[in-house]
């Protein structure tokens, strides 16, 4: 799961996807990271934390970490939260076959749209709306790759 700065979208999708895992008892690696470095080793934003609270998901002991080249090694399925991420992820993959591992989130939801997942961190509001757009997002992505 990536999303600019790992602190809002991205946190929020590795807290939904490791629990609809666990819930299907899956056995996959779930992680997020930022494709900017501005907030590398802090937590999520407060009010992606309070949004995951309400719907009983504690996303407290994550902390924001920058996409790295061997991350498209690593995992087999990378997922961004809008286009300029997939376009700078697309531009770290060394390989076509690493090309081919990342996606756009919403494609799973809204096929070959490129629909982003809105960045809630400038609309206070946005947060619960991004969380509701990322669970049937991740919900279809488990289905795809089941």
């Amino acid at each position: 799961m990536v999303c600019l700065g790992n602190i809002c979208r991205s946190p929020l999708a590795e807290g939904i996807m490791r629990r609809k895992v666990a819930e299907r008892g899956l056995d996959w690696e779930v992680d997020s990271a930022g494709t900017g470095f501005w907030h590398i080793g802090e937590p999520p934003d407060p009010r992606s934390i309070q949004t995951a609270r309400k719907y009983g998901l504690d996303i407290t002991t994550q902390r924001a970490r920058q996409i790295k080249a061997h991350d498209l090694d690593r995992f087999d399925l990378i997922l961004a939260m809008d286009e300029s991420n997939f376009q700078d992820i697309q531009r770290l993959a060394g390989s076509e076959s690493q090309r081919q591992k990342v996606a756009m989130i919403l494609n799973y939801t809204h096929p070959h749209g490129n629909q982003s997942v809105p960045d809630p961190y400038w609309d206070d509001d946005g947060f619960d709306k991004v969380y509701q757009m990322l669970v049937k997002a991740c919900d279809r992505v488990i289905d795809a790759h089941l």
